[in-house]
């Protein structure tokens, strides 16, 4: 009698399965049904570790045998505060949640996950078998209606003290020209434009945010970009004696990407950093210092860097969650949600540096086309 090869378990290729577990899998003569189901099916143990992954597995996620499922599903050690493999191995049901995953191409998704455990002849639970779809156009259209309640709630508040703003800079403009006092109605025009600026930034951030968009990329020189961006906020940075500089490596030339994110991120980033500077009234000396230089051979950065009042842990933790604002009632939450936005849509990173009281600095780094 010949020793049992691969065909003893269904022709399964080494690497598969992590060895010495085929004995969860059975005789597995349906393995090419397996690989052709359109969901991810994997085995694991009371570890988590993964034992087994089908072709629909390994497509999306790389080959996940013999790691742990919440490194290769999210690649965090942490494990899943509600992960329904664990669940399964504690009380032998089945069961059923919905996760936030990353493919290996850096891409979110949301998973319909289901668990059902593979039981030995005692009755105790040897592995447990996972099913998940990817549900993620079905979960977009939900997402996007509770966007959109919220960003009229959010909004509403921010949006009335603007107008109220902009009504107080027109009555003080009023009465300036009524009186033939210049000065005052030069005030109130200081006021009116501060409030015509803010709710352009509100408007800007809503529509970016309110609908996916495809990237216009154009061949374009970030210097000169930056340059631009930074003539704008010149004169916010004059008005609350900050100074604002500017800096690019003469040697990065064109660059591909959409000059239209590209803007929008770096008005939030540079909003942010004077805001956060004009808050910190412990220094009597304020800098922001844009950047931009090649980050490796393939990748670009762009930094903006502040020495305003900085971030604690809990708002480092929170800064990219949607409508999270670190200025309370005063902000919508919306700026950083497009910044990242913009960030992911051209297949980049952001890295966060920031010491309460020292400042802080975005890097943002994109790949090179």
């Amino acid at each position: 009698m010949t020793a049992p090869g691969k065909e003893a378990y269904g022709g399964i290729p080494e690497g598969r399965t992590h060895s010495g577990d085929r004995d969860f899998l059975g005789d597995m003569g349906y393995r090419s049904i397996i690989d052709l189901l359109p969901c991810y099916v994997s085995v694991q143990d009371v570890n988590l570790r993964i034992l087994f992954a089908n072709m629909s597995f390994e497509k999306d996620f790389g080959s996940g045998v013999g790691r742990i499922c919440h490194e290769v599903y999210k690649g965090t050690v942490e494990r899943c505060p509600s992960c329904p493999v664990q669940r399964t191995f504690e009380d032998k049901r089945v069961h059923v949640s919905e996760e936030m995953v990353r493919l290996s191409n850096g891409e979110r998704a949301d998973l319909a996950v289901y668990s059902a455990p593979i039981l030995d002849i005692f009755g105790d639970v040897k592995a447990v078998i996972e099913l998940s779809g990817n549900i993620t156009k079905l979960k977009e259209p939900q997402r996007e209606l509770a966007f959109l309640g919220q960003s009229v709630a959010v909004l509403s508040h921010d949006i009335k003290n603007i107008l109220e703003g902009l009504q107080g800079g027109a009555y003080v403009v009023d009465e300036g020209i009524k009186d033939g006092d210049m000065e005052l109605a030069g005030k109130g025009w200081e006021v009116v434009k501060r409030n015509i600026g803010d709710i352009t930034s509100v408007t800007r951030n809503i529509l970016y945010s309110s609908k996916k968009r495809f990237l216009k990329r154009q061949n374009i020189h970030l210097g000169t970009l930056i340059g631009d961006v930074a003539v704008l906020f010149s004169e916010r940075a004059k008005a609350i004696a900050a100074v604002l500089e500017t800096k690019t490596n003469p040697s990065l030339l064109i660059t591909r990407l959409d000059p239209s994110g590209i803007r929008r991120m770096l008005n939030n980033l540079l909003c942010n950093a004077l805001e956060a500077c004009q808050v910190d009234k412990k220094k009597h000396f304020h800098k922001v210092m844009v950047r931009t230089d090649f980050y490796d051979k393939t990748h670009v950065m762009i930094e903006v860097e502040d020495n305003g009042i900085g971030m604690t842990d809990a708002t480092r933790k929170k800064i990219f969650e949607e409508f999270y604002s670190t200025k309370g009632d005063s902000g919508t939450g919306l700026g950083m949600l497009v910044v990242n936005r913009v960030v992911e849509a051209h297949g980049g990173r952001i890295e966060l540096l920031t010491a309460r009281g020292k400042g802080t600095t975005f890097r943002v780094i994109l790949p090179l086309r």
